[in-house]
């Protein structure tokens, strides 16, 4: 399994972004993680991952759901084993546009395990993100889903009320904190509010220069990291 060094970004494209376009994006995701040194997890269509995964070498390539099924009958869902075989390292589960029942989570969470995937579970409330930790996930991303595209971010109290449920029951899952994240400064304030990573979905595809906002978001980040070294 990937060990991912603190702190991290997310470049997550869900469902706006697909063929040339993602992988134009993954280049320059890949581009801006070599120059600032920082770990970064992309995110794409499944059909997608095999050529970002060959178009890019400093990516942590993600994928947006699994199922938790073994090889055999299971029509249409999507198999841990494939994911791991293109070179896939990590998934995002449970998140608000694909929630997933918790013993199902729960038995997804295990498959990834015996396959050495990272995952990366999504929570809405303290209440919902603590249940979740019990269950020993790689990483949580921690959003109100009333906030999701709007580009407003969670407010201090969230982020430390989610922050605090997560580290109570397992101090080791890293969390992220990227609800309307779209600026710098957005960067900085969740992590010195004490969230490992962060990163984007709306917030960097409609910015007008998709390097500018990258560049802009990541250098903010490398910047926190060196005062942090200081």
């Amino acid at each position: 399994m990937v060990k991912v060094k603190k702190p991290f970004f997310i470049v997550n494209p869900k469902s706006y972004l697909y063929g040339d376009d993602a992988v134009k994006l993954a280049r320059i995701a890949d581009k801006m993680a070599a120059k600032y040194h920082l770990d970064c997890l992309f995110t794409g269509q499944l059909i997608d991952l095999p050529r970002i995964k060959a178009a890019t070498n400093h990516l942590i390539i993600t994928a947006q759901h699994m199922d938790p099924l073994r090889p055999g009958r299971g029509m249409g869902h999507v198999l841990p084993e494939a994911l791991k075989a293109a070179g896939v390292a990590a998934v995002v589960l449970n998140h608000a546009e694909k929630p997933l029942e918790i013993g199902v989570l729960d038995k997804t969470l295990a498959r990834a395990k015996e396959l050495g995937l990272m995952t990366i579970v999504c929570s809405d409330t303290p209440e919902e993100s603590r249940a979740i930790a019990a269950l020993h996930p790689t990483m949580m991303i921690c959003e109100p889903t009333s906030l999701i595209g709007t580009g407003s971010t969670s407010n201090d109290e969230y982020i430390k009320a989610t922050n605090e449920a997560v580290r109570s029951v397992d101090s080791n899952i890293l969390i992220m904190q990227a609800a309307g994240v779209s600026t710098g400064e957005d960067v900085k304030k969740v992590l010195r509010l004490g969230a490992d990573g962060t990163g984007g979905t709306s917030g960097i595809i409609k910015a007008p220069d998709w390097q500018e906002k990258l560049a802009e978001m990541m250098g903010a980040m490398a910047a926190y990291k060196e005062e942090q070294l200081a």
